[in-house]
This record gives C-alpha cells, structure tokens and sequence, in this order.
C-alpha cells in the first residue's frame, strides 16, 4: 500500500561511509585530500546528540524485529487454522486479531529496550572521530551496518554519490586583523583554524563593526529605525535566537553587510566555569547555505557529478561569513563606539559596553579574511527496509531505516537521495521521522512536525512515559508543565526532517528532548557522550528508551493501522487563521483592486473536501482491502497537494506553500501583508496579486485533488470585470 519511511538514524557521517565497504570502494582522489583536515575539524562534532539516533534507530529496530519474528510465528500457525480464537469470544478472521497484535507486539518492545543496550550502542559509536571519508568513519559504519544485517532485515543496501563540501584552505588560513586608517596591520587577532561556516563565500572584508544582536528581520528592521547601517560593516551577531547562521547571514547581506561574525554569547550558551558549560574559547560552527543539499545541483541530485555543469544555489551567501569564540567578540564589542544597545540585547560578555557600532577608536577598522575551498567528496547513504505486506502478522506498509552522509553541511546526503527519488516517493512515502539531535537533555519533548502527524504523536505521548519523571506519561507531564500543545512546534530549515516535506511532500517530523537551559556543545568539538551524561545526570539510557517507544509507538501504528491516522483536515484550519488575518484588511485591498474572494472560496473548497472523506472514511468498511486502498492513496498525497506546481524545484526547491521559502508561500503572503499597516509605502500591489495567486492556485489544486473524481468538482467562483 506503500512506503513509511522511518527515519531513526539521520545525518551521521560515522555510519554512512560504511557503504563503501559494500561498494569496495577505495579512500581515493578528492576524498583522502580532505580526509586529515576532516578528522581534526569534525572531532566530535555533533556526535552525542546525533549518535543517539543511531542508538534509539538500531535498538528499536531490534526490538521491533524479535517482536515481529515471535508473532510471524503465530501467524503461521493461525493461517493454518484459518481462524483465531481470542479470550473464549467468538471466532474471527485472521486479519480481525491485528488489535490484538499490536498491543502484544508493543508490550514486547518495550521489554527489548533496555536502558543498557542504549547506552552501550552509544559509547560504542562516540569511540573515535569518524568524518566523512575516513578510515574510521569505515570502519565503524561497517558494524552499524553489520548489525542491519544481523537483524535479518529483508533488504539492506547503500548509495553512494559525489557532493560538493567546503573546507579550510590549508595553504592560507582564515584570518582577523585589526587595521589602522591607512590600512597598516595593528593587531592580529588569533583563531582557531578549524573554526570555519561551511559554504561561506572566500575572500577579504575591511569594515566597521555593527552589532545586530541575533541578526534576525527585527534586529535589522530596528536598527534602520534608529539610523544605524550595516551597509559597507562587518556584522556581529550572536548565536541563537531562532535563526540558523544561514538566515543571519542572508540577512546582513541584505541590508548591507560586508561579511558576518557568529559567536555565543553566555547569556544565551552557559559558559561559567564553575559549572558545565562552554568555555570562553569555543566557537559554534554551522553552514550558511540557504538550503539544504549539495549547493552545486540545486533541485537535482549528485548521483554523477561529471555529467553536470555546476550550477551555483541562489542560497550560497556572497559575503564572507565565520564564527567566532566569545573571547574575540568581547575584544571586538568592547572597543566599538556608538548609539547605545536596548537593554534586551544586552549580553553578558565580560568588559563590555553593549553599543551598536559601527565606529572603533582611532579610525581603527577590521579586516575579515575568510578562505575555504570546495571540493566534492564521495558520499554513501545507507539503507535497510523491512518490507511490508497485507496478509498474515507482517506490518501492512514498509519500513526504511536510513543512515545520511554528511548531514552539518546542510543534509546533503538526504537531500540528494531526495532529489533522485523525487518523482516517486508522494506514490510510496508515508511519513518520515528524524532523530537528529534527539536528545540534548531530558526536561521537555519537541516535535518539529507536519500538521498530518499531530494526532499520531498525541496518542504516542499518552503511552510513554517520562524520562525524567517516573510514573507521568510525557503527556501529563507537559501538561503540567502549560499544556501539551507546546511540544507541537513548525519545522524549520535546519531539521533533518524539513526537505522531506518542503521539498518532497511527505509528513516529516523531528523529534528531542531538552533541558531547561540551552544545550551548550551542539556544533562544537565539546559534544562528546561523558558531557551529555553529565548534562542528563546519568540518564543517557533512560531518555533514549523514551524516545525509542515514542518513535516506536508512532511507527507501529503507521504500518498497522488499516487506515493511516494523518490529521488531513489540519491544513484547512492553518489557511482558516490566515483568511480572518486577510479579512481585516479586506477593505484596504478593495480599495486597491485586490480581492480576497478567491482565496477564501478555494479554503472552503479546500475544508469541504477534506471533511466530505474523513466522514466517507468513517462510515466506510475499512477491512476491506480495496475500500482501505482507495482512501489511503488519497490521504498519503495531502501533503504533496500542497507543493506548488507553479513554481521550479531548481530555482524554488522549497515548493510547499505552508512550510517552503519563496514568494509562493504562505509566510511571504503574511509578511507583505503586514506592510499595508506598518510600512504602507514598500506595499506592492503588482507582487501581492501574484503572491495571493500563487498560493490560492496551490490550495484551489489541493481542494481538487481532494475531492476525487473530475466530475465531482464544483467551482463557484465567479468573476468581475472592471
């Protein structure tokens, strides 16, 4: 019926290389020329949170597995009868005991996930530094990969391609000067050489200093109120805020900026050593590449390299970008000179006056000089299903499990995999779920989520138990802690999960645990299992078993279930919020010539037919194979409906018009509209007509497709002529 696409290992380069044992590949060419600086750039890097996705992956694989060969068995003796007798009721068909099963087979999961198996899996694979293209990364990727097979899966398999990543230039290192007025050298200011954003443009900066708080539109929108450009500047701005370094530097570009410094300042990363944090001398590193996926064949895969010509992403910035410890910051910020900060962008960096720049004493500037080089390295994805069936006790849809190379360069791995596959998964693909970064402590659970997904994870979370509170499901205790809904957040960028829905249409969801406190070594060679031990207070084992029986409880009743429990009405709400928020502008956009009709009929469209098959579904007889096929192709495509279709992937590859970026989406269309109120002069009819048609033509096709038959369609619009 199709494919659910579970995905419990994302983005772990240790793991992904060891395809190329399968492939007999050889450590050759652009690969071994960058395999020594990768090994010291990448220590540890990402390892203890992301590692547990390797963990909570291969354990409930595991798990799953032995359950499902314990009750193949059963399912053979019973097709043997014919019939299943359960509790002295009356007799049933073998398919009518699937509730039954389920609720077994749940029961021993969780007895297979024991909190040691857990936690050993993840001191075994955090042993050494394992980048992509290494020796090492081969060596442990093999055992990830040997135990795939160990599990008797029944395919397990790898793909390998050439992407294009950035790295270091080793000849000339990347460098920060203090100059005088004269452009005289004054000062050099040190750095570490392995500190560096991936993807960053090359070259030499020479500016003021702007500090820009966390370079998010606010920031910049605030410091033009008050006069101060960041045009012709280097722009400082500091880790956090809800925008990834890719967002922050697109946007100093924008306005300006002649280049970005990143730094984590310890109001927002602890960094007091009495206590476990991060040090003063540790920069946090991330690409800047707006996107996601080899920046060289936007919307296109790398599956050969050679048979492309390059062809640079919108998304590479054009300003040199790097990150920076908040040692240099503070030596920098606290020389600068300038209107004063508002008291919220207040830092805590020692000895220095919040201001916003850009002038230095003694007509002093700073020259930023970043140099990196691209080269493209043999990637290799790895992949193991267990394929589903409808007769007996196999699962009715098919699981994968999937092992991504080179996922901080922005998921390249996936999202070339993506790019390949992209004509074919909205047929097979039912959902995807990511455990990158999934555990960086364990007070609160988030889930960056597709709306589709949203009563799947409600019923999860009233299963499992809290990690940290013992007898509390993670249900009651969120809503102990202001309701439950708080752990439903939007996916963003950077998730591993965002592309498959964004880019390919298919419900993705990212899952983690948290602390209170922001977890400080993400991004930094200081991300190591005895750090995020001490973080959870030893309970390493513990919240990975959580996480695995809310993955577990998820996925058991995707491939399960007759129907699949996707929320498809969700979006009609989401459009709903948005139309009242349209309709107060409603006699603005009149008195412009602009109509909002279309839009608010195409959501009615829209709600209606999703309402019209939910009530269809539950008034229909769903252990009818052909009844459940029927609906189910329906309900896996919602997502892909709303790909906009008028758009290109090349140029525009996050085509979803709820969760994508561009002009064609729903957040584009709120932002301009927020400027008939705050700035009526930067208004553009001409672009705003054509955003509202862009998205009502999206979800008009939507509603559509929705409805079923061609001859079911009813439109009722109609038209005016002026």
């Amino acid at each position: 019926m199709g494919t659910l696409t579970a995905h419990l290992t994302q983005c772990d380069e240790e793991e992904a290389a060891a395809q190329r044992e399968e492939f007999s590949l050889e450590e050759a060419g652009p690969v071994s020329d960058v395999t020594g600086w990768l090994l010291r750039r990448l220590h540890g890097n990402r390892r203890g949170c992301v590692l547990l996705g390797v963990c909570g992956g291969v354990a409930f694989t595991a798990a799953f597995l032995l359950a499902l060969a314990v009750f193949r068995g059963r399912g053979l003796c019973s097709q043997e009868a014919g019939l299943e007798q359960s509790g002295g009721g009356a007799n049933r068909p073998l398919d009518g005991g699937a509730e039954l099963y389920l609720g077994e087979l749940r029961e021993m999961m969780r007895r297979l996930l024991q909190d040691e198996d857990l936690l050993s899996t993840v001191s075994r694979v955090s042993r050494a530094d394992h980048p992509p293209g290494s020796s090492e990364g081969t060596v442990l990727a093999s055992e990830v990969l040997g135990r795939f097979r160990k599990l008797q899966m029944d395919q397990t398999w790898t793909e390998s391609l050439f992407a294009t990543l950035q790295v270091p230039d080793r000849s000339i290192t990347s460098s920060l000067h203090l100059v005088d007025s004269a452009g005289r050298v004054s000062e050099q200011i040190p750095l570490n050489p392995s500190d560096y954003c991936p993807y960053s443009a090359t070259g030499n900066y020479t500016g003021g200093v702007v500090y820009a708080h966390f370079g998010r539109p606010e920031d910049f929108n605030w410091l033009r109120s008050v006069g101060v450009s960041v045009a012709g500047h280097l722009v400082v701005m500091r880790v956090g805020g809800g925008v990834s370094f890719a967002e922050k530097v697109r946007l100093a570009e924008r306005n300006g900026g002649g280049g970005a410094l990143i730094y984590p300042d310890p109001a927002d990363l602890p960094q007091d050593p009495r206590r476990l944090g991060l040090n003063a001398h540790t920069a946090v590193s991330e690409h800047v590449h707006l996107g996601s996926g080899d920046p060289f064949t936007p919307g296109f895969p790398s599956f050969n390299l050679s048979r492309f010509p390059p062809i640079p992403s919108s998304g590479l910035p054009l300003i040199p970008a790097l990150p920076i410890t908040a040692t240099v910051a503070a030596k920098l910020l606290s020389q600068l000179s300038g209107p004063p900060c508002p008291p919220s962008w207040r830092g805590r960096l020692p000895y220095v006056r919040c201001v916003l720049g850009p002038d230095f004493g003694s007509g002093r500037r700073v020259r930023l000089s970043v140099q990196n080089l691209m080269t493209p390295v043999l990637l290799n994805n790895i992949f193991s299903s267990l394929e589903g069936r409808e007769p007996g006790f196999s699962p009715r849809r098919s699981l994968l499990f999937v092992s991504w190379d080179a996922g901080d360069f922005g998921n390249v791995g996936a999202t070339e995999w993506l790019e390949g596959y992209l004509s074919m998964l909205h047929l097979k693909a039912v959902a995807y779920f990511s455990l990158d970064q999934a555990i960086m402590g364990d007070d609160h659970l988030s889930a960056f989520t597709s709306p589709l997904l949203v009563d799947l994870l409600d019923a999860a979370i009233r299963q499992v138990e809290h990690p940290k509170h013992a007898g509390q499901t993670i249900y009651s205790q969120a809503e102990r802690d202001g309701g439950s809904w708080r752990i439903m957040k939007p996916l963003y960028l950077n998730s591993g999960a965002y592309s498959f829905t964004a880019f390919a249409g298919v419900p993705s969801m990212e899952l983690r645990f948290t602390e209170d406190r922001p977890y400080p070594f993400l991004n930094t060679p200081l991300d190591t299992v005895p750090r995020l031990q001490e973080v959870l207070g030893g309970r390493l084992g513990v919240t990975g078993r959580s996480l695995a029986e809310l993955v577990g409880e998820m996925v058991l009743r995707l491939v399960h279930d007759h129907i699949l429990p996707l929320r498809i009405t969700s979006y009609a709400q989401t459009v709903l919020q948005f139309s009242a928020h349209l309709n107060k502008h409603s006699a603005e956009l009149q008195s412009r010539g602009v109509s909002p009709q279309w839009l608010f009929s195409a959501r009615g469209d829209y709600s209606r037919a999703a309402e019209t098959l939910q009530r269809a579904i539950d008034y229909s007889d769903l252990h009818d194979p052909n009844t459940a096929r029927l609906y189910n192709t329906r309900i896996m495509k919602v997502e892909y409906y709303f790909l906009s279709q008028y758009v290109s992937a090349m140029e525009t590859p996050f085509r979803h018009v709820i969760h994508g970026r561009g002009n064609h989406t729903l957040s584009a269309l709120t932002e301009h509209l927020t400027l008939l109120t705050s700035d009526p002069g930067r208004f553009d009819e001409n672009r705003f007509r054509r955003q509202l048609a862009l998205f009502t033509w999206t979800l008009q096709g939507a509603a559509n497709a929705l409805n079923g038959d061609v001859w079911s369609i009813r439109h009722t619009h109609t038209y005016t002529h002026k």
